[in-house]
């Protein structure tokens, strides 16, 4: 005698699974580039993506002397696009550091975000995009789809390992003054594209 296999969905229900488990849908939204030298790929990537052809490259002081910055800065160079470079990402990025984020990006006049680095560069990038086309303050967005229009593209460019940030909507950015952690999210603040470079400057 023979049954009808059980399907994904009745094996995960035998096991108790809730029910948004076994009824999981995912919609991506972060097209992932990955290969040794891809952050060359960066200015085509963008070329796409930016009207006015200026960028704004978010990273912190460290990564600055390492020459990723200066690739990047060429690729985008190579499209066309003019970049401007924010290296004031501190770990744990507060309020301020998005603050300073927010200027450097109206002086520039940029109509691109690129979070260069680990976590806290991203996170700034992020953090940065709501305040830069939806006003108001980080506290604004604390929790999931407070923003009310569409933010600027954002390209990924992860240097670590471990964060995810670079693949999924959200903001922990702190007060300075509680040192409050604020969990900001809003699929409008994913990024676009994620570039994996595994190869060194």
């Amino acid at each position: 005698m023979t049954t009808a296999p059980l399907d994904a969905a009745e094996i995960c229900a035998g096991f108790g699974a809730p029910d948004d488990v076994v009824n999981f849908a995912h919609t991506p939204g972060t097209r992932i580039v990955f290969g040794d030298g891809s952050i060359g790929r960066l200015g085509e990537l963008a070329g796409g993506l930016s009207e006015k052809r200026r960028a704004l490259i978010v990273t912190d002081a460290g990564l600055l002397k390492t020459g990723h910055c200066e690739r990047a800065i060429a690729s985008l160079a190579d499209a066309g696009i003019e970049a401007t470079v924010f290296a004031e990402v501190h770990e744990n990025p507060t309020t301020d550091d998005v603050g300073r984020c927010v200027a450097a990006a109206k002086a520039g006049g940029v109509d691109l975000l690129i979070g260069l680095g680990g976590g806290s560069s991203m996170d700034t990038a992020k953090g940065c995009n709501f305040i830069l086309t939806n006003g108001g303050q980080m506290r604004d967005y604390w929790g999931v789809g407070k923003a009310h229009a569409d933010m600027l593209p954002l390209i990924a460019i992860p240097t670590t390992a471990g964060t995810g940030s670079e693949c999924q909507s959200f903001a922990l950015i702190a007060d300075p003054v509680t040192h409050q952690k604020m969990v900001c999210g809003d699929r409008r603040a994913a990024a676009r594209f994620a570039i994996l470079d595994p190869s060194s400057p």
